[in-house]
């Protein structure tokens, strides 16, 4: 007695079972795991809601050490971009909002503002993994592509609003405790209060880019292990790599291919005259470290076989 013989349609079905066919009407894969889903997903977790109320009490404890100690000296140290001039905001701090905002800016930047990047990049996949719910989420189906862009644009997106939010509480921090006004330069002159607020953003825009290595570096640990704390520290670990190996000076011209080497150009832009040289530089370096790190934790998973 010969097999039945199968429709076409199921024929294909088992050969392809990725593709789309008429049994399963209305599927895209476009529409799975939407952005908004994944935005309140991470949104509700108690990393981003402890990572927001770190940067927005930042300012007012900036502004309550200026106030027990006094006026800045000088002596918080402070380097400009690569190639452009040597500042020190800390000796202006409190001269107006716009220079708190920058001050605020500058004491993070090194730093602090590493922390979300790589907590929001480096958990996002890992956390799944580690609860064993990533396998659902890729049975539901969501495709592998779909899932990890949806997750990457989300940490992204979640990076750069902790980005925004700091300069936005200290302007209104330092406006209630300094006034609004110019920002002063400490190698002098100022910027008219009317420049300030694009000058910032600048600012911002370009910590954001800079910081895209550590998200790539993140977001591709996050693709290779199952412990979001592993791919967190590893993100942040190497980071902290790439500025040491750019203060050892004997490297010479070769700490120009190093991210770290450019993370403060964005002084350029809080000079009178807006200098791009150093910022341009230091994003086209950053951007490239990055969309490699990206191929390569999209490359890898798909070809990962998920068990958890």
């Amino acid at each position: 007695m010969s097999a039945p013989t199968q429709p076409p349609e199921a024929r294909g079905k088992a050969e392809h079972p990725g593709t789309e066919h008429p049994e399963a009407p209305g599927y895209r894969a476009g529409r799975t795991l939407p952005l908004r889903v994944e935005a309140m997903r991470q949104l509700r977790r108690r990393r981003t809601l402890l990572m927001g109320g770190i940067l927005t009490a930042l300012p007012f404890i900036l502004i309550i050490a200026f106030a027990i100690g006094g006026s800045p000296d000088g002596e918080g140290g402070g380097g400009g971009g690569r190639g452009g001039n040597r500042i020190n905001l800390m000796d202006v701090a409190t001269e107006s909002a716009a220079n708190f905002a920058a001050t605020s800016l500058f004491v993070s930047a090194g730093f602090l503002l590493v922390i979300p990047v790589a907590l929001f990049c480096g958990d996002t996949v890992a956390s799944e993994a580690s609860w064993s719910s990533l396998r659902y989420l890729l049975a539901a189906p969501v495709p592998r592509t779909r899932l990890l862009w949806s997750k990457l644009v989300v940490a992204l997106g979640f990076s750069l609003a902790a980005m925004v939010l700091l300069p936005l509480v200290a302007l209104a921090a330092g406006t209630a405790a300094y006034g609004w006004g110019p920002l002063k330069l400490p190698t002098g002159g100022a910027l008219a209060a009317g420049d300030t607020v694009p000058r910032l953003a600048l600012v911002v825009a370009f910590i954001f880019v800079s910081q895209l290595v550590t998200a790539g570096l993140a977001f591709w640990l996050s693709t290779k292990t199952d412990a979001p704390l592993g791919a967190v520290g590893g993100a942040v670990g190497l980071t902290i790599v790439g500025n040491v190996l750019d203060a050892v000076t004997a490297l010479g011209s070769w700490r120009d291919f190093l991210p770290a080497h450019w993370q403060f150009a964005w002084a350029d832009a809080l000079q009178p005259e807006l200098e791009w040289g150093g910022m341009i530089k230091g994003a086209a370096i950053s951007v490239t470290y990055a969309l490699i790190l990206f191929a390569l934790a999209f490359r890898g998973f798909s070809r990962k076989d998920i068990v958890s």
